[in-house]
């Protein structure tokens, strides 16, 4: 099994900052790409950036230049640096990942999510 666990949500005021972090443990042997996604209320879920096993980046429209994602294979963890948060930000934000197991099985997991929420 794999666990995916986000932290660093909270509540911020516009214009500041917050990072994110996603820990993964379990039976891993190597993880491919990984991602952050938000899901604001009312509201779909939406892609926010995702990070290669290259670190290639790619990052929705609303938030480049503002969001830095980045990973340490050798935690096993991925983080999301947000700057001049705005409150349109405001959302429960996910991790996923590409895991292979230890045992060769490829599958997509999630975290529960981490609030972040913008005050104006």
């Amino acid at each position: 099994q794999v666990q995916l666990v986000e932290s660093g949500g909270g509540l911020v005021q516009a214009g500041g900052s917050l990072r994110l972090s996603c820990a993964a443990s379990g039976s891993i042997s190597s993880i491919n790409t990984m991602g952050w996604y938000r899901q604001a209320p009312g509201k779909q879920r939406m892609l926010v950036a995702t990070i290669t096993s290259g670190a290639r980046t790619n990052y929705a429209d609303s938030v480049k230049g503002r969001f830095t994602i980045s990973r340490d294979d050798a935690k096993n963890t991925m983080y999301l640096q947000m700057n001049s948060l705005k409150p349109d930000d405001t959302a429960v934000y996910y991790c996923n990942a590409d895991v292979l197991t230890r045992d060769y099985y490829e599958a997509n997991y999630w975290g529960k999510g981490t609030l972040v929420t913008v005050s104006s």
